[in-house]
């Protein structure tokens, strides 16, 4: 019997190198294609709120409502300064909630990874432990605690830091709070798989051949944890955009976000082909960026 060859895997390779593939089918470019030809539809006052429906008989008829697909939804984006705007406003919120949270959880993650290491795991567990409690409970909280007569205004009164309370609650900095508090573990866990791996060793040549700990820090910890900060940017990032309920619930009347617009779009005003259209372009605006960048690395992985 012939040893079978490396290079042609058997059927239970081929399930197992299958199977992100039939996941990424099943729940990304099926719900994808959906939302794109809604998108591509005419909204109706109807159910489902869209037009054409696709029920088979035959292929003229099919053909047929294949025409009467338009872009009318792509253009009323371009048309409805609303979407720019809560397009730009989303980038920035969300831009300046990831600054935060990388400033923050940099120096979590490099304490876990400096720690005995029968420490690192209780470490983690308490940078984890939000998780624990339920997401809407957590953000409720911060309602509490940002309010004018929350708990963070009355303390500071108590300790006659302020005299009247700060005016924190239902305004975009407290939306950037609650992001930064949400997404903190989807930064910290990145970054110290990045440190952690890291070789010891190589800081201490460099402290021995008299680099200060600065020196040791921008030459050899923060150029080789680059992939756990990436990865880390990434994570917060990307949902922070599109997020809905903690612009909802810590948010004011002035704060404006995509998520919130096509929730509007899609609930109140039953336009449900403009609300697919933002969500596609969103979809664009974030996956091109990641494309490309993996297109660059996979070449200078190539050229190195």
């Amino acid at each position: 019997m012939s040893a079978r060859d490396p290079k042609f895997p058997g059927l239970g390779q081929r399930l197992v190198l299958a199977m992100p593939f039939l996941w990424l089918v099943l729940f990304f470019l099926l719900p994808f294609a959906l939302v794109a030809k809604v998108s591509l539809s005419q909204s109706v006052l109807g159910q489902p709120p869209y037009q054409p429906v696709f029920d088979w008989h035959g292929l003229s008829d099919f053909l047929g409502k294949l025409r009467q697909f338009s872009a009318d939804a792509y253009v009323g984006l371009t048309q409805d300064p609303i979407y720019l705007q809560s397009y730009v406003d989303s980038v920035l919120i969300a831009g300046i909630a990831t600054i935060i949270t990388l400033l923050i959880a940099y120096p979590f993650a490099l304490a876990i990874a400096r720690a005995p290491r029968r420490w690192r795991i209780v470490l983690l567990l308490f940078a984890i432990a939000p998780f624990w409690t339920s997401f809407l409970i957590r953000i409720y909280a911060w309602i509490l605690l940002l309010k004018d007569e929350g708990l963070i205004n009355n303390a500071l009164i108590v300790l006659h830091i302020i005299r009247e309370p700060l005016h924190i609650f239902a305004t975009n900095g407290a939306v950037v709070i609650g992001i930064v508090y949400s997404y903190l573990p989807f930064m910290i866990l990145p970054l110290y798989a990045a440190l952690d791996r890291q070789d010891k060793a190589l800081a201490e040549a460099a402290a021995d051949l008299g680099a200060t700990p600065w020196g040791v820090f921008k030459r050899i910890t923060l150029p080789l944890s680059m992939p756990g900060v990436i990865a880390g940017v990434l994570m917060v990032f990307i949902p922070a955009v599109g997020e809905f309920v903690i612009p909802d619930l810590l948010g004011g009347s002035e704060t404006l976000m995509i998520g919130s617009t096509m929730w509007n779009e899609f609930f109140a005003n039953r336009d449900w082909p403009t609300a697919s259209a933002a969500a596609i372009v969103l979809l664009v605006l974030l996956v091109g960026p990641l494309a490309l960048y993996e297109h660059w690395q996979m070449r200078s992985e190539a050229r190195g």
